[in-house]
């Protein structure tokens, strides 16, 4: 909505489309394989990986460790850099944990950084610790089944959102979704519910995703 003729500001995680760095392939590609999101939306948090031998790229630090918890052989894992906004060695990166800027996934955020400097300049602007890669991953696995539970329960209620939604603007759909980004593609593709896009995308994937359940 315009607030005196200015666009609302995205959230602080958002590169437009063409700054994203999408490292999966497939139809799918423009959402995290875990949870649905959209890439680019959360791009400053996204990380990616080769799981199975497969690159996967996720919204959060909290999907990918929901892989690893799932049991994926995961190696070669990327964090965005977030004063490049390129891809880099997540091993080597410095990460501000729990700074005022959103979290994705989770209620505490972790932004990922090449150089330590940028992350304590990242840190003196807009709080948090800086901590490497492995304490960010051992705290994250630490609080993982918690904040699982908190996202599902969440993902729950935006589902019956999407439920009426889809009730009220879309065509039939009677395919079924092995994830909440295959429903997502499928949405864009076909338009079952016309030009839908951001929230409304989302909610209504949830809901024919949890159809399957």
């Amino acid at each position: 909505k315009a607030i005196s003729g200015k666009k609302m500001p995205t959230r602080c995680q958002s590169v437009s489309m063409d700054k994203a760095v999408i490292l999966q392939e497939g139809e799918n590609k423009m959402y995290c394989p875990k949870c649905g999101m959209t890439l680019p939306m959360f791009y400053k948090t996204n990380h990616a990986a080769h799981v199975d031998g497969k690159s996967e790229q996720y919204c959060s630090i909290h999907c990918l460790a929901e892989t690893m918890a799932d049991g994926g052989k995961v190696t070669d894992v990327k964090v965005v850099d977030n004063a490049t906004l390129k891809f880099i060695d997540a091993t080597t990166a410095w990460y501000v944990f729990g700074s005022s800027k959103a979290g994705t996934m989770s209620m505490t955020s972790k932004y990922g950084f090449a150089k330590k400097a940028d992350a304590e300049s990242f840190a003196k602007e807009f709080g948090g610790k800086v901590m490497n890669f492995e304490d960010t991953l051992t705290s994250v696995k630490s609080t993982l089944e918690k904040e699982t539970a908190m996202v599902k329960k969440k993902q729950s209620m935006m589902a019956k959102k999407g439920e009426m939604m889809y009730n009220k603007m879309c065509k039939p759909i009677d395919a079924k979704f092995n994830s909440i980004a295959e429903a997502k593609t499928y949405l864009r593709t076909e338009k079952s519910c016309g030009d839908i896009k951001g929230k409304q995308l989302q909610v209504i994937g949830l809901y024919l995703n949890s159809r399957n359940k």
